[in-house]
Parts: structure tokens; C-alpha cells; sequence
């Protein structure tokens, strides 16, 4: 079960076509679907985590829990709204868009997808962009 959580002025449109589309997503991938929380939130509330979770001192769009086992994918996905106006802006995008991405990026993580590296990088955008067409052909 995908679920949605606000704790910052800021509601999902299309929740249930969203989380339609991330089920595709991870069926597609070969996996099954656990139970993922999306938690929207302000920069001051995700700072927060990644500091006292990962010892980060640093803004970011996205922290994700992975409590995949196996095959089924669950976590939490903790998402700055504020982060992602800014990303949106910065990339030339739609809100819509860098918030998509982000949250697909998310599941991407607990699918066995990296970033740290250039390769690694490449492979997660291209599976972003994938998904993307997913849903705008949805």
C-alpha cells in the first residue's frame, strides 16, 4: 500500500494515479509492492532528519528509508516541497515534474538503483525519465 502524508501545506494531486503509477513502476522492475510512505515536508523538517539520521548538515530534496526484503519494496520517503520548487527551477522543469521525478527516485533507490557515481548517475536518470513517460502516457 502507497500512502501520502503532509506535514507542510502541500496536498498531491491525483494521489491515487500516482500511486497506480508507482505500483506500475515497480511491477515493471519485477518486484512487489510492501507498503511505501510518502511523507511531504518543509526544508526545516527534512534538514532535520538528515542531520540527526545521517549526519548530514545540508539541505536535500529526498531522504529515503529502505525496508525492502527481498522482493517487496517498503520504506519511507521523505520529501521537501520547498527543495523541489527551488530543483524546478533550477533545471528548467515544472513542479510537477521535479516532484514526479523525486518521487519515483525514491522507489528507483530501493529497486538496487545508485547515484553516487557518473555511470550510476546515468542509469538512475534514464530509469527517472522512463517512468516519467510512464505516467505522462498514463
Amino acid at each position: 500500500m502507497i500512502e501520502f502524508n503532509y506535514e507542510t501545506n502541500f496536498t498531491l494531486k491525483y494521489e491515487s494515479k500516482i500511486a497506480d503509477w508507482i505500483q506500475s513502476c515497480i511491477l515493471k522492475e519485477g518486484f512487489k509492492l510492501g507498503d511505501i510512505n510518502y511523507i511531504f515536508c518543509d526544508d526545516t523538517y527534512l534538514h532535520k532528519l538528515n542531520v540527526e539520521f545521517l549526519n548530514h548538515d545540508t539541505l536535500t530534496d529526498i531522504i529515503s528509508f529502505d525496508n525492502t526484503m527481498g522482493k517487496l519494496i517498503s520504506g519511507d520517503i521523505f520529501i521537501s516541497i520547498e527543495r523541489v520548487m527551488e530543483n524546478a527551477a533550477t533545471f528548467n522543469a515544472s513542479f510537477e515534474e521535479e516532484l514526479h521525478r523525486v518521487i519515483i527516485h525514491g522507489v528507483l533507490h530501493y529497486l538496487g538503483y545508485k547515484d553516487k557515481n557518473k555511470e550510476d548517475q546515468l542509469i538512475m536518470t534514464t530509469k527517472e525519465n522512463d517512468s516519467l513517460l510512464m505516467l505522462n502516457n498514463w
